[in-house]
């Protein structure tokens, strides 16, 4: 999806800030997205805004979405870490606007790990 004009960027921007500010209150969990210049030019943000959009459409706000710089995955970039609760952390590589709403779905929603995609499980 193709950025089309200032007021679109203005509106994602805004979007992406509102669920940014998740990182200094208390929720339940944390999805980031890793949006270093690998993750970006592979696609991160098309996967953020999907993200984004997939935990507003199933009523999700006590997990909160954070971008991040390079997590040093480039070749499988881009990426995803997904932390619910004191559960490990479980990392996602080639992670496109499909499996991103599949893991707002199933993993933040239902609590179960999408291995087809997963790259690591634990801290990097």
């Amino acid at each position: 999806m193709k950025i089309k004009n200032l007021e679109e960027l203005q509106r994602i921007k805004e979007e992406s800030l509102k669920n940014l500010n998740g990182r200094e209150s208390k929720k339940r969990g944390r999805v980031v997205v890793g949006m270093g210049t690998c993750g970006i030019s592979a696609g991160a943000k098309d996967t953020l805004r999907a993200i984004v959009d997939e935990m507003e459409k199933q009523s999700i706000d006590d997990v909160a979405v954070i971008q991040s710089g390079c997590m040093g995955l480039c070749e499988v970039e881009p990426t995803v870490e997904v932390q619910i609760g004191d559960e490990e952390p479980v990392i996602y590589g080639h992670v496109n606007e499909k499996q991103a709403r599949r893991i707002v779905k199933e993993h933040v929603v239902k609590g179960n790990v999408l291995r087809e995609i997963l790259v690591k499980r634990g801290k990097i």
